[in-house]
């Protein structure tokens, strides 16, 4: 089982290179570029498709021969609001220079050549969960949108003294309608930035029990199992989510002994 829980490797350049191989996976791969104004970045896609996220700051973006120009509006992803993203197709090539200051995230999974490279629409977003379950998500790739082969991503703000990803819930089947198959990366971000937030992966059977303290910066993997994180009063938490397998759906199981919890408020 490889090491859950990944450091950023520096503070300027690429910062996170999770593929497939390190991941000992077989779909999601995740990287982030921290760029000063002036910097590029760019690469090959290979048989990857890409879904890139301006995190944070503004930089010029280009993809498959196409200019898409300056992108990027938030300076912090705790401004709340939606996030610019471009979609690459498996066998081009993006390229991208700062503006300003910013903050990249290389969202990859297998391409298959369903889609042509695109800015993708500002996401839906909304509130999601009860009292110290609420949250707010911003959808940037999820299934009911037909804007990639295998990617889904989405982005979750949780208020301080919160849980999220919760009631613990679980998609590692592929025995759909049931549930999906979906390997899972989530890069964290905290308000303020010395601040920590909580992680616990863990299997029904005992197989996978890791339960993590998460500073800014770091990336959980989910190869499997459920997955809950919370966030201590004082601090807020932010998280990308990048999830991928063999169909591009989202049904999940939640933990038969806490999903009760899920059916009270459902209600």
């Amino acid at each position: 089982m490889p090491d859950l829980l990944r450091k950023p490797r520096g503070e300027t350049g690429k910062v996170h290179d999770i593929t497939p191989e390190n991941a000992q996976w077989r779909y999601v791969g995740f990287g982030l570029y921290h760029l000063k104004a002036g910097e590029s970045a760019g690469e090959e896609t290979g048989d990857r498709e890409v879904i890139l996220v301006l995190v944070e700051g503004k930089a010029e973006v280009s993809a498959d021969g196409q200019s898409f120009g300056e992108l990027g509006e938030r300076m912090s992803v705790f401004e709340g609001t939606p996030p610019q993203s471009v979609y690459v197709p498996n066998g081009t090539r993006w390229d991208a220079t700062a503006t300003t200051d910013c903050v990249i995230a290389v969202c990859t999974a297998p391409g298959h050549g369903g889609h042509p490279a695109r800015r993708l629409p500002l996401p839906s977003s909304e509130v999601r969960g009860k009292g110290a379950n609420t949250r707010h998500i911003n959808a940037i790739a999820m299934p009911d949108a037909d804007v990639a082969d295998s990617l889904l991503v989405t982005e979750v703000f949780t208020p301080q003294g919160n849980w999220s990803s919760y009631p613990p819930h679980r998609h590692d089947e592929d025995r759909e309608p049931e549930i999906t198959y979906l390997e899972e990366t989530y890069y964290h971000r905290l308000n303020p930035k010395q601040g920590f937030a909580v992680q616990r992966v863990f299997t029904e059977d005992g197989e996978i029990d890791e339960t993590m303290a998460v500073s800014d910066g770091d990336v959980v993997l989910v190869p499997k199992g459920h997955h809950p994180c919370g966030v201590p009063y004082g601090y807020d938490l932010y998280y990308l989510n990048v999830m991928a397998g063999p169909v591009r759906k989202w049904c999940f199981r939640n933990h038969p002994d806490h999903d009760w919890i899920f059916q009270r408020d459902s209600r």
